[in-house]
């Protein structure tokens, strides 16, 4: 099979992402081009049709619509900076990771640990939200409509203290006066690190977020996570705002064994752990 490595609209980042990934390929005897739609598969950096990555709308476009498969590489949520996503026809819900079913092994190799459920009573409603321009929102009201609906919803449920957090690179206007008891925070930058932004919903009473990396992050915390269908977190989240004052604790060591297997550090990938882990599929 011949794959299209999209390099020239990858993130600052994605460099090594994408030459560990194509040592994969080249190693399993796959055909490597770059940036080229005279390819079996493309393989891209992200579904954020924004900025570098702005380009890959058309490649995205042009492959789905001749039924042609797509490989997705992106930042990872369980180490960011040192765990990469790497998926078939996205990077979320409804993408192909691989097949499932799995032990603690990974977990521990990783390093990363479930907390048990947390119930803090005092704790905020932090609504965590999206970029826009990527492909997760289509079909979506804009952000700042979300948003408001969201809000009005569980303003009907809960008397709780509310926090908007923006996607860092998708900017809100100031709704949040227009309701009692809600404020903002802007996600912070780490120093030292490329694109990572502080996140610590330890003492939340609950994390609202469609379909990205706080949805999981938060379960993997012990926070209770209110998302959408298409969230990594869906099976182990609560899905109506209603119950916002009794969410539900899901048993999660399965799926937690499973989330585990969605990224890779840049060594997997180049071995090609991340890569055989798609081919029943290509």
């Amino acid at each position: 099979m011949i794959f299209s490595l999209w390099t020239d609209n990858g993130a600052m980042n994605s460099k090594p992402v994408f030459a560990a990934f194509e040592k994969s390929l080249k190693d399993a005897g796959c055909t490597v081009v770059h940036n080229s739609l005279d390819a079996d598969v493309a393989v891209i950096w992200s579904v954020l049709w924004h900025g570098r990555m702005a380009q890959n709308k058309k490649v995205w476009d042009d492959f789905r619509s001749k039924g042609k498969n797509i490989i997705v590489l992106e930042v990872g949520g369980i180490k960011r900076g040192e765990t990469w996503k790497v998926a078939l026809n996205g990077i979320n819900g409804e993408a192909y990771f691989g097949d499932m079913g799995q032990d603690s092994s990974r977990a521990e190799k990783l390093g990363v640990t479930l907390k048990d459920w947390q119930r803090n009573e005092d704790g905020d409603i932090i609504i965590c939200c999206q970029h826009d321009k990527s492909h997760q929102w289509r079909m979506m009201p804009s952000v700042t409509r979300w948003l408001s609906d969201v809000i009005d919803t569980l303003r009907n449920h809960t008397g709780r203290r509310i926090i908007i957090r923006p996607h860092p690179r998708n900017m809100l206007p100031a709704i949040e006066h227009e309701w009692k008891n809600v404020s903002r925070v802007s996600p912070m930058h780490i120093q030292g690190s490329y694109d990572d932004f502080d996140f610590d919903p330890t003492n939340a009473w609950a994390v609202i977020s469609w379909s990205s990396n706080p949805g999981p992050q938060a379960v993997i915390k012990g926070i209770p996570a209110f998302t959408g269908p298409e969230s990594l977190a869906y099976l182990v989240a609560n899905k109506n705002l209603s119950s916002i004052e009794n969410p539900k604790y899901f048993k999660r060591e399965d799926w937690f064994n499973n989330y585990v297997w969605t990224e890779y550090t840049l060594d997997e990938i180049s071995e090609g752990i991340a890569f055989n882990r798609l081919t029943s599929k290509l």
